[in-house]
């Protein structure tokens, strides 16, 4: 697999505070990655470490096949939680400023930032101040600044806080877009929704150590449990209840359905297959939902959470 990151054995301590114990990580290019994990699990030292803020107690970090220097900083865009934007400055001024920074030319960097400001619709903010936007407003400049300089690797830590859901919407297709052009984004954020409809990849992070990583369909498949929510009528329920009951494991359900007044919850066992459970069920009824429970990203975090 064509890597754009890979994390070896990465370690930091802080005193006797151990913040990552050897996490290692590949991120493949073209894709996007979600860097997943409780509040002080240790995402953001291994952000920060990516983005050279900090260095590593030992690992090493490779950025396109080459190890991680000092000329990297170029090649990755960067958007923290706490955003660093100057409040005095007026925005153009601010995002020339910070453009040049990441080697465009004062040229270069406006022509792009009058096309980001067109595709926001933001032309008018050019000459006010960064105190004088909503969060939100802010925001929308940042993640500017952050994709201005088309860099190979896009950080995005906590990208749709202070967003409505609007703005948070067009953030969102903005960041897939990119994707799609051949950014490689490592997506740091507690939506677990976001992280369901973005992710191609996930690593989670707990007390300092990768508990899980890899594609996220195949993380889905590893805890799925083989177990259907199904919706009935017209049926006689007691007779069906003893029925199912002889033959599968069953719950009662409270899943929302348009048309089911019989709902239950069935596990299949390793011999049983869902046709099986669906030919069984039409000779005793009208099914009116029959679904796979696919265990969401928010299920996976809590369940691996629980076991390490």
């Amino acid at each position: 697999m064509n890597n754009l990151l890979e994390t070896h054995q990465v370690s930091k301590q802080y005193g006797q505070y151990k913040a990552l114990n050897n996490v290692s990580i590949a991120v493949p290019k073209g894709s996007i990655f979600g860097l997943l994990g409780p509040n002080g699990a240790g995402k953001t030292t291994l952000i920060r470490i990516i983005n050279q803020i900090t260095m590593p107690d030992s690992g090493q970090v490779i950025l396109d096949n080459e190890p991680l220097q000092t000329h990297h900083i170029k090649d990755i865009g960067y958007l923290p939680e706490e955003r660093g934007l100057y409040k005095s400055m007026k925005v153009g001024e601010q995002a020339l400023y910070l453009a040049q920074l990441k080697g465009l030319s004062k040229a270069e960097a406006k022509k792009r930032l009058l096309y980001w400001f067109d595709r926001f619709d933001i032309g008018n903010w050019w000459h006010k101040k960064i105190q004088e936007l909503s969060k939100g407003m802010a925001q929308k400049v940042q993640f500017i600044v952050t994709v201005l300089h088309e860099p190979k690797l896009l950080i995005f830590d906590e990208p749709f806080s202070g967003f409505d859901p609007i703005n948070a919407n067009v953030i969102k297709d903005e960041i897939l877009r990119l994707r799609n052009a051949g950014a490689t984004v490592i997506f740091s954020t507690h939506r677990m929704e976001s992280v369901e409809e973005m992710c191609d990849y996930i690593a989670l992070i707990h007390k300092s150590n990768k508990i899980l990583d890899g594609k996220l369909i195949d993380i889905k498949n590893q805890f799925k449990t083989n177990t259907f929510q199904i919706g009935m009528r017209g049926t006689n329920n007691t007779e069906v209840d003893r029925a199912l009951e002889a033959n599968f494991d069953v719950t009662p359900g409270n899943f929302v359905t348009l048309d089911s007044p019989f709902k239950r919850i069935v596990k299949l066992q390793s011999h049983q297959t869902p046709n099986s459970l669906l030919n069984f069920l039409t000779t005793k009824g009208q099914v009116t939902h029959f679904v796979e429970h696919i265990p969401s990203v928010n299920d996976i975090f809590i369940q691996a959470i629980k076991n390490n």
